[in-house]
């Protein structure tokens, strides 16, 4: 077994579509403090409700950003996904250090980088 990124076992074989699921869990993790906040908006919601939520919220968020680009979120490129990854960081800097960011960004280079 070799070095994992969110899951991914990097010695494996890793599609653009395992990165594209590696991407959006490193967008709710990262993210899931500020949504935290939401909370108080969906009080009658359980905890495991408020997190379907969270990660819906971030689907839509990041699909968003295929569409921007003219990407396929269900059959992402290499590509594609390097151009997601860019306005992730992006918006990301509105919240986030650069040390934060860039950590995070080069571990999903690592990833698409050992994509076919």
């Amino acid at each position: 077994m070799g070095k994992k990124i969110y899951d991914l076992d990097i010695s494996e074989k890793i599609t653009p579509l395992m990165v594209r699921d590696a991407m959006l869990k490193c967008f709710i993790l990262a993210h899931s403090e500020a949504l935290e906040t939401m909370k108080q908006y969906g009080s009658e919601m359980n905890d495991q409700e408020f997190e379907e939520v969270k990660k819906m919220n971030i689907e839509l968020f990041v699909k968003k950003i295929f569409e921007e680009i003219e990407a396929d979120f269900n059959n992402p490129k290499k590509e594609d996904l390097i151009k997601v990854l860019d306005k992730l960081a992006a918006f990301s800097s509105n919240f986030r250090t650069p040390e934060v960011i860039k950590k995070h960004y080069d571990e999903i280079m690592e990833l698409i980088n050992c994509c076919e």
